[in-house]
């Protein structure tokens, strides 16, 4: 029977959204789980309320956009429980425009965070897959990258780096030795809005989310469905969107 009894997992962004809900439901089925993110106070709450329940979790303050920030993520994730079997790239931002805004602060920041986080996140993790003999990525992407409507080329393109990294890493891994899932949820009710300076997108977004969204356990259960699989299984892709989205 599948299980993820004694996994270690760390994940970014598990502040709340899928994030949290990774963390809770990764707990509850019996991994182990290293919360990161920049905000101390709600990812030490969401670890002790985890710990409540019967879970094991810690929590690693994170800023993805320093590479010596993820080192020291999978760092603790190796000094308390003694390796990281999955590492779990959630975090993201959304400052979405349409192109002609020039919004070049967002899209450096689109950058920075989704792609650059989520290479740094890779650059921490592989010497410690390596040296372990075994070790899975997984990135939440975007179905934005799979139909790129208006306001969203950046992100789709920073979400699409990251599926391609995914590929790469996966042709140069055929030795077993690591495993890569690229997940792609479409509107999940999370507060990715809140990133978004457009008020109108804002807007926008935020009523499509109420309209049609689903809860981020529905990306959490994705994520167990991957990790969970024997070491000879790699799931490389998996979409999740509402059934009401086109």
């Amino acid at each position: 029977m599948l299980t993820l009894q004694g996994k270690i997992v760390a994940i970014t962004g598990a502040s709340g959204g899928i994030g949290e809900a990774t963390a809770r439901l990764l707990a509850q089925r019996g991994a182990a789980v290293v919360l990161s993110a920049r905000r101390s106070e709600r990812i030490d709450a969401i670890a002790q309320d985890i710990r409540e329940q019967g879970g094991r979790a810690t929590a690693c303050v994170v800023d993805v956009t320093k590479a010596e920030d993820l080192r020291r993520l999978v760092s603790t994730a190796i000094d308390q429980y003694g390796r990281i079997d999955v590492l779990v790239n959630n975090a993201g931002i959304a400052p979405i425009s349409p192109l002609a805004d020039l919004d070049t602060e967002g899209w450096s920041a689109m950058i920075d965070v989704n792609l650059r986080g989520t290479l740094n996140g890779i650059a921490a993790a592989l010497p410690a897959f390596r040296e372990q003999g075994s070790g899975h990525l997984v990135s939440i992407v975007s179905v934005a990258g799979l139909t790129v409507s208006p306001t969203m080329a950046v992100y789709a393109a920073t979400k699409n780096a990251v599926r391609t990294v995914h590929e790469g890493l996966r042709k140069e891994s055929t030795d077993g030795v690591v495993r890569t899932t690229a997940i792609s949820p479409g509107y999940i009710r999370t507060d990715l809005a809140d990133s978004m300076a457009d008020p109108n997108v804002r807007e926008l977004t935020r009523k499509n989310m109420d309209a049609m969204g689903i809860p981020p356990a529905a990306v959490a259960r994705a994520v167990a469905f991957a990790i969970e699989q024997p070491a000879d299984v790699e799931i490389g892709e998996i979409n999740v969107r509402p059934t009401v989205q086109a």
